[in-house]
């Protein structure tokens, strides 16, 4: 399985747009021009393939456009005028950085959309992408279950074959593909949701992917609330694991002005501290452990401050645009 990081930033990339903090200025100015050292990064999103010509994308940001030209493989199939190589693209929430790009998909040919039943019902009741998209790649929408595993491949002119595999039911020996397995972690709703004791049983989900042929396994999971069960039994066994590193303190978003909630608050666990995501990944034993979903603000993008140090000096990497893995 070949995964490559797409956008590594939280929504609105780095630099963002609108903001003039150390770290956005550092990512404009050249390298030997300041005393930051940090590295533009796109909006979140990962692309995963089996054969490295069918790829499934791992939520599609609103970068998507500039992702796809930076990574010709997702682009039209060699000796095709048109086209392209993205077979499906799974959402793991229904936020506005993981889901926007879909739009820009419009253009393409039949492809898949997977998530759970409540992220669909979300987008079409208050972002209408089902209907949008009909009028054009009129994509195949396909509700994703938690806890049980479904088989991607290839599949043929119509679109990637998606079967979900009964507990009885084994993959042949010669058969290529991905096993994909979605888990719930800590629920969060969209700011854009206004419903009054919204259902969150699906609302945010983490990934396990496997190369049906190599055993290779990916734990994809941008948004963590929590450490929570489900979370933990995943990484136990995984190869590599995308992990939230999203802000490096609980206070971070209030101390810059973001909002008046705080990391947790905003369903994202802190990198440092004595609970944050670092002390448990910096023991995990997982071979390859890399955050991703980093804001802006986050000092650890600081490629020169005792931040980024600290988590690399303890083994985990600090995601950037075209990391690639192969397992």
């Amino acid at each position: 399985m070949k995964i490559r990081i797409l956008g590594a930033a939280a929504g609105g990339g780095v630099p963002q747009w609108n903001c003039r903090c150390g770290n956005c200025e550092a990512a404009r100015a050249t390298p030997s021009a300041g005393s930051l050292l940090v590295r533009p990064r796109t909006q979140s999103s990962v692309a995963v393939s089996a054969d490295e010509r069918t790829w499934f994308l791992l939520n599609a940001s609103p970068d998507i456009r500039q992702q796809v030209l930076a990574f010709p493989p997702l682009g039209p199939p060699p000796g095709n005028a048109r086209g392209q190589s993205i077979a499906g693209c799974i959402l793991t929430d229904a936020e506005l950085d993981h889901t926007a790009g879909l739009l820009l998909l419009r253009e393409g040919g039949p492809f898949a959309i997977l998530s759970t039943a409540l992220v669909r019902r979300w987008l079409n009741q208050y972002l209408p992408l089902e209907a949008l998209l009909a009028s054009f790649a009129n994509p195949a929408w396909v509700d994703l279950p938690l806890d049980r595993q479904m088989l991607l491949t290839g599949g043929g002119a119509d679109g990637p074959a998606i079967v979900e595999l009964q507990a009885d039911r084994k993959t042949g020996p010669r058969q290529y593909g991905l096993l994909l397995r979605a888990f719930a972690v800590d629920p969060h709703l969209p700011r854009f949701v206004t419903e009054k004791d919204a259902p969150s049983v699906g609302s945010v989900i983490g990934l396990v992917v496997e190369d049906v042929r190599t055993k290779g396994k990916l734990v994809y999971a941008p948004c963590v609330g929590a450490l929570s069960e489900p979370l933990l039994r995943a990484a136990q066994d995984a190869d590599l694991i995308l992990l939230d590193g999203t802000f490096w303190s609980d206070e971070e978003p209030v101390r810059f002005g973001i909002g008046g909630r705080t990391a947790l608050q905003m369903g994202h666990l802190p990198v440092s501290g004595r609970h944050g995501s670092l002390a448990w990944l910096a023991d995990l034993p997982v071979r390859q452990r890399v955050y991703i979903h980093i804001n802006n603000t986050n000092p650890m993008l600081n490629e020169r401050g005792p931040e980024f140090h600290e988590v690399t000096s303890r083994g985990v990497r600090v995601g950037a645009d075209g990391d690639s893995f192969g397992l």
